[in-house]
Protein backbone atom coordinates (compact mmCIF):
# COMPACT_ATOMS: atom_id res chain seq x y z
CA UNK A 1 0.00 0.00 0.00
CA UNK A 2 1.26 3.48 -0.95
CA UNK A 3 1.66 6.07 1.95
CA UNK A 4 -1.21 8.50 1.95
CA UNK A 5 1.13 11.47 1.17
CA UNK A 6 2.06 9.92 -2.09
CA UNK A 7 -1.76 8.94 -2.82
CA UNK A 8 -2.63 12.77 -1.59
CA UNK A 9 0.25 14.01 -4.05
CA UNK A 10 -1.42 12.00 -6.84
CA UNK A 11 -4.92 13.36 -6.47
CA UNK A 12 -3.31 16.74 -6.32
CA UNK A 13 -1.87 16.72 -9.47
CA UNK A 14 -5.06 14.96 -10.95
CA UNK A 15 -7.21 18.60 -9.60
CA UNK A 16 -4.53 20.16 -11.02
CA UNK A 17 -4.48 18.81 -14.67
CA UNK A 18 -8.64 19.01 -14.77
CA UNK A 19 -8.06 22.75 -13.75
CA UNK A 20 -6.05 23.90 -16.58
CA UNK A 21 -7.34 21.17 -19.41
CA UNK A 22 -9.22 23.69 -21.36
CA UNK A 23 -6.60 26.59 -20.68
CA UNK A 24 -3.55 24.52 -21.91
CA UNK A 25 -5.45 23.26 -25.28
CA UNK A 26 -6.38 27.11 -26.07
CA UNK A 27 -2.57 27.58 -25.59
CA UNK A 28 -1.35 24.41 -27.64
CA UNK A 29 -4.03 25.19 -30.63
CA UNK A 30 -2.60 29.64 -30.98
CA UNK A 31 0.95 27.85 -30.64
CA UNK A 32 2.01 30.13 -27.66
CA UNK A 33 4.89 27.69 -26.04
CA UNK A 34 5.97 31.04 -24.27
CA UNK A 35 2.40 30.81 -22.03
CA UNK A 36 2.72 26.76 -21.69
CA UNK A 37 5.75 27.61 -20.41
CA UNK A 38 4.49 29.78 -17.39
CA UNK A 39 1.86 27.16 -16.45
CA UNK A 40 2.54 25.09 -13.20
CA UNK A 41 4.66 21.46 -14.21
CA UNK A 42 1.44 19.77 -12.41
CA UNK A 43 -0.76 21.33 -14.82
CA UNK A 44 0.68 18.53 -17.62
CA UNK A 45 -1.46 15.42 -17.63
CA UNK A 46 2.33 13.70 -18.58
CA UNK A 47 2.92 13.89 -14.43
CA UNK A 48 -0.18 11.99 -13.54
CA UNK A 49 0.63 8.11 -12.62
CA UNK A 50 -1.78 5.23 -12.82
CA UNK A 51 -2.08 3.97 -9.63
CA UNK A 52 -4.98 1.95 -7.80
CA UNK A 53 -7.98 3.77 -6.60
CA UNK A 54 -7.77 1.84 -3.29
CA UNK A 55 -4.05 0.84 -2.40
CA UNK A 56 -2.33 3.63 -4.32
CA UNK A 57 -0.09 0.77 -6.00
CA UNK A 58 1.45 1.92 -9.16
CA UNK A 59 2.83 -1.88 -10.86
CA UNK A 60 0.74 -3.94 -12.11
CA UNK A 61 -2.92 -1.36 -13.19
CA UNK A 62 -5.39 -2.70 -14.84
CA UNK A 63 -7.19 0.92 -16.70
CA UNK A 64 -10.40 -0.66 -17.34
CA UNK A 65 -10.84 -1.03 -13.73
CA UNK A 66 -8.74 1.47 -12.23
CA UNK A 67 -7.32 -1.25 -10.09
CA UNK A 68 -3.73 -3.25 -9.55
CA UNK A 69 -3.95 -6.41 -10.26
CA UNK A 70 -3.63 -7.52 -6.34
CA UNK A 71 -6.37 -5.67 -5.16
CA UNK A 72 -8.22 -6.68 -8.49
CA UNK A 73 -7.86 -10.23 -7.42
CA UNK A 74 -8.91 -10.28 -4.18
CA UNK A 75 -12.00 -8.25 -5.17
CA UNK A 76 -12.71 -10.48 -7.98
CA UNK A 77 -12.39 -13.70 -5.81
CA UNK A 78 -14.70 -12.25 -3.07
CA UNK A 79 -17.42 -11.98 -5.66
CA UNK A 80 -17.27 -7.87 -5.75
CA UNK A 81 -16.91 -7.35 -9.00
CA UNK A 82 -20.33 -7.57 -10.98
CA UNK A 83 -19.97 -9.66 -13.93
CA UNK A 84 -15.81 -11.35 -13.31
CA UNK A 85 -15.31 -14.65 -12.22
CA UNK A 86 -12.59 -17.10 -11.78
CA UNK A 87 -12.18 -18.62 -14.80
CA UNK A 88 -11.94 -22.83 -14.77
CA UNK A 89 -12.11 -24.81 -17.63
Amino acid sequence: MAKESVKARQRKREAMVAKFAEKRAALKAAGDYQALDSLPKNASPVRLKNRCQLTGRPKGYIRYFGLSRVTFRDMALAGKIPGVKKASW
